[in-house]
């Protein structure tokens, strides 16, 4: 088989394993992200709860300064009932008086409402905040796993990279950078095999003419419709 084969075959096999590595270290990675995400977005959510209490709170406040207003106007015009001549005036500070009363209660009631919805907000936000605890003291042992798992994957990941540095340094500059730029556009896989005439790579069949002079095994053809560098080895399933 053409050298220059036989160096990417065995470079390639080594990128494979590279890139197996490098997932599982994303994989780690990407695992505890969510769960900080998650954290953060539980965070953010009690902030939230807070913020819509206060506003509530607020709400409830300003709604007692008016009822005291409204009650205080109440007894302002049941006093002045003690002074009205007419008949008149006493039906107009009678309706005045009634419509201040239901003014008020409707305020009071609204008072409850908010209470109640300030209570439950109160009850769901401790909630929040001790599951929040709870997946706080978790990541803060994810993280210190994922780290040491992380730099054990490393450390095989340097062997394969001196590996692959030792492999790469005796292949020619052109046939290193066509492979390179394969495995860019070809999602890691530059070099492939050929089964009965069919690329392995896009699995599509191949010209007979280039087929017969790649069983050769002494020159170096890319698929006509991948491009990947095709190989033949004897052995191959026919």
């Amino acid at each position: 088989m053409n050298d220059h084969i036989d160096q990417l075959i065995s470079l390639q096999s080594i990128d494979l394993e590279i890139d197996k590595i490098e997932n599982e270290i994303m994989a780690e990675q990407n695992a505890l992200d969510q769960r900080i995400t998650a954290m953060a977005d539980k965070d953010t959510l009690i902030n939230n709860i807070l913020e819509q209490i206060n506003l509530l709170e607020k709400e409830r406040r300003s709604l007692e300064a008016e009822v005291a207003d409204k009650i205080g106007h109440v007894k302002d015009r049941q006093s002045k009932m003690m002074q009205v001549q007419t008949g008149r005036e006493q039906t107009a500070l009678l309706k005045e008086i009634e419509e201040g009363k239901k003014s008020a209660k409707e305020s009071e009631e609204k008072i409850v409402a908010l209470m109640e919805e300030v209570e439950k907000l109160g009850i769901q936000a401790t909630e929040e905040k001790n599951l929040l605890k709870g997946e706080k003291e978790l990541v803060a042992e994810e993280t210190e796993k994922v780290r040491a798992t992380i730099e054990s994957i490393t450390k095989g990941k340097k062997e394969k990279d001196a590996l692959r540095l030792q492999q790469a340094e005796g292949m020619k500059a052109t046939v290193l950078r066509k492979y390179t730029t394969l495995r860019e556009r070809r999602n890691g896989l530059a070099v492939v095999n050929v089964v009965q005439g069919v690329c392995q790579g896009c699995f599509m069949s191949i010209p007979p003419q280039k087929y017969n002079m790649l069983l050769k095994g002494d020159q170096m053809f890319d698929c006509p419709t991948c491009q990947r560098i095709m190989y033949y080895r004897p052995g191959n399933t026919e």
